[in-house]
């Protein structure tokens, strides 16, 4: 089975060797190797092939007999084995052809929020670690159990400037349009009586879309639904029905306003900057939870409906 094992070592000529040789007498292959230096220590990440019957457990112990620190150890396929420059450049290349994939690209190169967000790491070593990038007001985050290099911050960092860049150069249009209404001058957004929490946008007697809030929760948090209709989506309705709900929710006492959905929606970081919100964009457990500040708000100058 292979193994994807992230540990610290001391910065001392002889570490490595004496990891690769406790691996070697155990049997276990070391099939891939990268190196994050840092200024006491260096995280080295290595994929290892064990004998029959080996886990998790296993393989940490030997790490930590061997001198490693802070060991996490996840199951892992053959695509560990790609090159790792090869990886970042496909993944610049994917978010230069479709900028909306951002967050799905950046949790897929650095191996976080693929599942429920973890416990503390194996033998002690150390809790979720989340790293943020930042695009414009909007910050996106993924976490996992191994923390995150100085190296990595920096990539992330990196591939966060790529994607401002595209889109200060005029490349407004995150996704591409889907087919739906030349116009939608008559599209009303009308919002429930008696601050039902109902935000519909209108055209004629049809609702294509809608906004319904739930809450406040006693932290503050108010829970928004949002649903387009296929026909009316990418021309924005949905940024327009998320502004409105946040003033909304604003004025209905809620402090933040929280937006889940599934981790591959594109939609969902254009409809965020589009609206001008300031917003934090969490990858957990193939969920994509969207917070956004809605305290202090404007309040709407009337209400419809």
């Amino acid at each position: 089975m292979l193994w994807r094992v992230r540990t610290t070592l001391p910065d001392r000529p002889g570490a490595l060797a004496a990891l690769a040789q406790a691996c070697g007498e155990a049997g276990v292959n070391v099939m891939g190797l990268q190196i994050f230096p840092g200024v006491v220590a260096v995280t080295d990440e290595l994929v290892l092939r064990t004998p029959a019957g080996w886990g998790a457990d296993d393989l940490a112990r030997l790490v930590v007999a061997a001198g490693g620190e802070s060991v996490a150890v996840v199951g892992c396929s053959e695509a560990a084995l790609v090159d790792q420059p090869a990886r970042y450049l496909r993944a610049a290349r994917s978010v230069l052809a479709s900028p909306s994939s951002f967050t799905e690209v950046v949790a897929d190169l650095f191996d976080a929020g693929a599942g429920p967000e973890p416990g503390p790491g194996l033998e002690g070593g150390p809790g979720p670690d989340v790293m943020e990038m930042r695009v414009g007001d909007v910050v996106v985050q993924v976490w996992r159990r191994t923390p995150f290099t100085a190296t990595e911050h920096a990539r992330g960092a990196a591939l966060a400037d790529l994607l401002a860049d595209v889109l200060s150069r005029g490349r407004t249009e995150l996704a591409p349009p889907v087919a739906g209404p030349e116009s939608h001058a008559d599209v009303e957004y009308v919002v429930g009586p008696g601050g039902a929490g109902d935000v519909e946008a209108v055209v004629g007697a049809t609702v294509v879309g809608s906004a319904t809030l739930d809450g406040p929760t006693p932290d503050g948090v108010m829970t928004l639904r949002l649903h387009v209709d296929p026909t009316w989506r990418r021309h924005g309705i949905g940024t327009r029905l998320l502004r409105t709900a946040a003033r909304e929710a604003a004025e209905r006492g809620a402090g933040e306003l929280l937006l889940e959905t599934a981790a591959d929606n594109q939609a969902v970081l254009p409809m965020v900057l589009a609206a001008g919100l300031r917003g934090r964009i969490r990858v957990s457990a193939g969920r994509l939870a969207v917070l956004v500040p809605v305290r202090g708000r404007s309040p709407r100058v009337a209400r419809t409906g």
